[in-house]
C-alpha cells in the first residue's frame, strides 16, 4: 500500500530539517513524499534541495495559504492513503507509517484512521499537552470532540468523493473537513492507540486574541455548515475538553 505524505511549508527554516529527518527515519518504504512550498524567502528552499533525494514531488509557488497548499498536495497524490505532516512537526517514532499501513491492510473496510499526539515546546521538546484520542461515535461530535488532525490518514478516494479543504474558513478548514467526513458523510474511521506526532505549540490560530476570535467564529461556521445541533454549546464543550490534556 502506497501512502502519500504531504508537507506544506512557508519560511520554515527553523524546524524543517527536523521534520525531514523524522520522515527519512520511517521504516515503511512505500511512501510518496510531497512537499509544497509557498514561495519561501528564507533558507527553506536550500533545505528542501539538500533533502531532494527523499522527496518525490516538490513545487515552490505562491498560494492562498496553508489549506490551499495542502489541496495542491492532494491533487498530486497517487497513494491509496493520504496523510499530512506539518513542517514544524515530527513523527513520534520511526514506525508510525508502518503502523498506519498495517492497519489499512488488516482492516480494509475502514476509510481512515487517527491516533494520539503530544504538544511539545518548540525547542526543548518538553511535553506541554497530551492529546489521547478514542474510538469515535457520531454523538462525540455533538459534544465538541474531534480527532487530532495531524494524526489523520484518509483514503484518497474520500477527497475525490467528498471534496478537499474549504478555503473560506481560515484555520477551521481542518475542523470543517473532519465534520464533513466523520459527521455528515459518516465515514468509517479507526482509532489507532499509538503516539503518532509530536506537534510544536504556537500554531497560527493561537498567535493573538484576534486570531483566537477568528478561529472561534470559523469553528462555529464549520458546525453550522455541517448542521451540527446547538453549535455554540458544542464549541464551548470543545474548548473545555482541552483542559484534560494538560
Amino acid at each position: 500500500m502506497k501512502i502519500s505524505l504531504i508537507t506544506v511549508v512557508y519560511n520554515g527554516e527553523t524546524f524543517l530539517q527536523e521534520c525531514f529527518n523524522s520522515v527519512i527515519a520511517q521504516t515503511y518504504a512505500n511512501v510518496e513524499y510531497i512537499v509544497i512550498d509557498g514561495g519561501s524567502t528564507d533558507r527553506t528552499l536550500n533545505i528542501i534541495q539538500e533533502n531532494r533525494s527523499a522527496i518525490d514531488y516538490f513545487v515552490s509557488e505562491k498560494d492562498k495559504g496553508l489549506y490551499d497548499a495542502i489541496n495542491k498536495g492532494i491533487e498530486r497524490a497517487t497513494g491509496e492513503v493520504i496523510g499530512i505532516l506539518n513542517a514544524d512537526d515530527l513523527f513520534a517514532h520511526p514506525d508510525v507509517l508502518a503502523a498506519v499501513a498495517k492497519t489499512f491492510i488488516d482492516q480494509q473496510e475502514i476509510d481512515g484512521l487517527y491516533g494520539d499526539l503530544n504538544y511539545i515546546h518548540p525547542t526543548s521538546h518538553k511535553i506541554i499537552r497530551k492529546w489521547k484520542s478514542r474510538q469515535n461515535t457520531i454523538q462525540d461530535f455533538q459534544k465538541g470532540w474531534m480527532p487530532a488532525h495531524p494524526t489523520l490518514y484518509l483514503k484518497r478516494s474520500l477527497f475525490e468523493k467528498n471534496g478537499d479543504y474549504a478555503l473560506d474558513l481560515g484555520t477551521a478548514a481542518d475542523y470543517e473537513l473532519i465534520l464533513r467526513y466523520f459527521y455528515t458523510h459518516k465515514i468509517k474511521a479507526f482509532y489507532l492507540p499509538v503516539l503518532m506526532v509530536n506537534m510544536r505549540t504556537g500554531g497560527v490560530s493561537n498567535q493573538s486574541l484576534g486570531s483566537r476570535i477568528s478561529a472561534f467564529v470559523n469553528d462555529y461556521k464549520a458546525l453550522k455548515r455541517n448542521k451540527v445541533p446547538m453549535p455554540f454549546w458544542v464549541l464551548l464543550k470543545k474548548k473545555l475538553s482541552k483542559l484534560s490534556q494538560f
